[in-house]
């Protein structure tokens, strides 16, 4: 079974997929992982970061162990990572793994659960169950700002809120593979909900799709 998760940034689509996999015991992937990795890739190696041919080079030949490293969560890897997620190239050399991934998930279980931006329009089309989580401006600006903070790192809401802002628009902007919501995704706005709300209502779902 595979299950597809998209939204914009802070939405709480990651904590919701994470949520779903082990409850179910499904393996999860957070695909924004992947380029987040190159991304780092490519700072630690000092390669330029406009360099759209390196960016190619750099996911084809990707250490998959740096999808796991906390230094890929930063916020300025995040920026560039939203910008080199617009290559076409690149794009298609993680396509590969990410499909992969969901029909044959690691560890021999039963399903896989994938969070990222295009999952349910263009990764896995063909997905059981398909998730868009939403929230509003301000209440995603709050929830960064907090992951932030938890990180040690200085934050400021409107500085957050204009990057979040920037971010949206790159990603549904973007000619490759743009943020939007699969025709037969469940919408889930997650502003008024907690996370333990939001997962009861995703595994609501899930089991009505298993059960047809």
């Amino acid at each position: 079974m595979i299950i597809a998760v998209d939204g914009p940034a802070a939405a709480g689509k990651g904590t919701l997929a994470r949520g779903m996999a082990k409850s179910l015991d499904f393996a999860h992937l957070d695909s924004g992982a992947l380029y987040r990795a190159v991304a780092y890739a490519m700072l630690r190696d000092g390669t330029d970061p406009s360099d759209r041919e390196a960016a190619v080079a750099a996911s084809r030949h990707l250490n998959i162990d740096l999808i796991d490293a906390p230094e890929i969560r930063g916020e300025g890897i995040g920026k560039l990572a939203s910008a080199i997620a617009k290559i076409p190239d690149l794009r298609a050399n993680l396509l590969d793994f990410q499909r992969n991934f969901a029909r044959h998930p690691p560890g021999g279980v039963a399903g896989a659960v994938i969070d990222g931006r295009d999952i349910g329009t263009v990764v896995c089309p063909d997905a059981d169950v398909k998730f868009f989580v939403t929230a509003s401006d301000e209440a995603r600006a709050r929830r960064r700002v907090l992951e932030l903070e938890g990180r040690g790192a200085p934050a400021d809401l409107e500085t957050v809120r204009a990057d979040l802002a920037r971010r949206d628009a790159q990603d549904r902007n973007r000619t490759a593979a743009p943020l939007k919501p699969a025709p037969d995704a469940h919408l889930l706005d997650t502003t008024e909900l907690d996370i333990e709300a939001a997962l009861a209502r995703a595994l609501e779902i899930v089991a009505q799709a298993h059960g047809r």
